[in-house]
């Protein structure tokens, strides 16, 4: 029973992952496809690592072998750092677009330019 869980998080996790790839092809700009590609494949890579995750845990109980703790700690590990450098690669990338005058389509407010347009009143540079 407990493997049919680690099966649909495994399911899930393609799905969503699959999903954000299509993201890629149908939104409009640079920042729509970065916001589905990334949500989608963070939450994507977190179920394909719960089913990992649920799978070791089923297999160490059973067997006893400390090699399947390993392989549930390191994909725990590898959740943690996909958590941090997705969001904060997103980021980076879309400061980076913006500033290269990637603006975003159909935009009613654009919150990042009326700041560097204030600091700029202020006298700062960017």
């Amino acid at each position: 029973m407990i493997y049919v869980f680690s099966v649909l998080f495994l399911l899930l996790g393609m799905l969503v992952n699959t999903l954000g790839t299509i993201s890629l092809f149908r939104f409009p700009d640079v920042y729509t496809r970065m916001h589905g590609s990334t949500k989608c494949t963070t939450f994507g890579t977190i179920s394909l690592s719960l089913g990992v995750i649920v799978y070791a845990i089923i297999r160490r109980f059973q067997t006893g072998e400390v090699r399947f703790s390993v392989l549930a700690l390191h994909t725990a590990v590898v959740v943690a750092a996909l958590l941090i450098s997705n969001a904060t690669g997103a980021h980076v990338l879309a400061r980076a677009a913006h500033r290269s005058k990637a603006f975003p389509k159909n935009a009613v407010i654009d919150s990042l330019a009326e700041r560097d347009e204030r600091l700029l009143k202020e006298g700062f540079r960017r």
